[in-house]
């Protein structure tokens, strides 16, 4: 337990700032809520306010508040009692202003560009009889675009005249034409491979990747009566998007689209075998929901390692397979190395983050099609920005034009 504990102290090291007090103590969040708890040394021995040292403190027990306080601060005990406490440096990374500014302002001009090249290659079906229908190809790019914007469609058709002007779609069309196609299944494959192609440029960068999912609100309820409680109960219905990304770029490099409450555990394979096909994968990062001999060995048929926790109930016995045990052992008693790698798992959170809040985090569609293409295409348009990010900040230069053509003859 002391372990657990400890782990815990690490975390909240790492994800909060711990202050000192004028007063003395240092002031340490609370996991579970808004509150903090203040860690004193009194008479070289640390005291802290929350309950579980109270419980357990006059066992020599340290809690987690405890823990990530000398976690933070070096701790050296001198042969006389005394306790001198140094504070830890914490890595950072420093941010690349003048190529974030670059790419921050010059980012429509270039996601206009980009997502053109793009949509260049889809195939339209040729025109046989009838009132000819719209291309494809401009529908997407419409659609991308208006989410994009993140505007009404009717306050988006604006945005449609100018990519007109500058040549980067032929028509103008209406509004309803574009919701028309959003609810269009065949543009759910098309937007699913548009994905795939917008990471390829990153191919050479990524080679370590982290799994995990997140969900959408929908604009639609779902009201049930619960027994539990003995009343009616409203919930606002929600669609989860299951992703792969690449942890140093947070470009997607595979992603599924399911009901709210799938299991994520049989998603992993299918997005690790989709991002294999493009990238070389040395590693693989998941949380404990991921949990299962099939995943690891897959990575490892790969020729990469799978990352992921196991649980407090999982043992290593003679039956387990031997890669269960190599992996188990590493966990239990190398620990801090093995979280190391675990820890980039975070990364796919940071990217969940990026696309809800420069994109939004509901959906405006009310067909399910429709609200399916519509997270797809929240994707595309994070991976394009990523690309620009990385032009200006590694000099990368994508020419998927060249790989439009290459798809075709190929």
């Amino acid at each position: 337990m002391n372990e657990i504990r400890k782990e815990r102290g690490k975390q909240i090291a790492e994800t909060s700032r711990i202050m000192k007090r004028e007063r003395g103590g240092y002031v340490v969040p609370s996991q579970s809520g808004n509150l903090a708890y203040i860690v004193r040394y009194e008479q070289f021995k640390p005291k802290c306010e929350c309950p579980d040292f109270e419980q357990r403190g006059l066992l020599g027990i340290k809690c987690k508040h405890i823990w990530a306080v000398e976690i933070t601060l070096n701790k050296k005990v001198y042969p006389d009692g005394t306790i001198e406490l140094t504070k830890t440096i914490k890595k950072t990374y420093s941010q690349d202003w003048s190529a974030y500014n670059k790419a921050q302002t010059n980012e429509k001009q270039m996601f206009l560009e980009l997502l053109s090249e793009l949509c260049n290659d889809i195939s339209n079906k040729p025109y046989e009889f009838g009132r000819p229908k719209l291309s494809m190809a401009d529908m997407v790019f419409a659609s991308a675009l208006k989410v994009y914007t993140t505007f009404s469609l009717r306050r988006f058709v604006s945005d449609m005249r100018f990519a007109k002007e500058k040549g980067f779609t032929d028509t103008i069309c209406s509004y309803s034409s574009i919701s028309n196609y959003m609810r269009n299944p065949k543009m759910t494959l098309i937007l699913m491979n548009l994905i795939l192609k917008s990471a390829i440029p990153l191919k050479a960068i990524e080679s370590k990747f982290a799994v995990d999912s997140s969900g959408f609100s929908t604009c639609r309820f779902d009201r049930w009566f619960s027994f539990k409680y003995g009343k009616e109960i409203n919930s606002r219905i929600w669609i989860k998007a299951h992703i792969m990304n690449g942890v140093k770029t947070n470009v997607i490099t595979s992603v599924k689209i399911t009901e709210a409450y799938d299991s994520d555990n049989p998603q992993f394979s299918g997005l690790v075998k989709e991002t294999a096909k493009t990238f070389e994968i040395k590693e693989v990062s998941a949380d404990k929901g991921y949990l299962g001999y099939e995943n690891m060995k897959l990575v490892e048929e790969l020729g990469g390692t799978a990352y992921i926790p196991f649980k407090s109930s999982s043992t290593s016995r003679a039956r387990h397979p031997k890669l269960w045990k190599k992996m188990f052992h590493y966990f239990m008693f190398n620990r801090e190395e093995f979280l190391e790698h675990y820890h980039q798992r975070s990364n796919v959170e940071t990217t969940f983050h990026m696309i809800k809040s420069k994109f939004g985090s509901s959906l405006r569609s009310k067909n399910n099609i429709a609200q399916v293409n519509e997270i797809l295409l929240k994707v595309l348009c994070h991976n394009i920005c990523v690309i620009i990010q990385e032009m200006h900040e590694l000099g990368i230069k994508p020419d998927f034009e060249n790989l439009n053509r290459g798809n075709s003859n190929g």
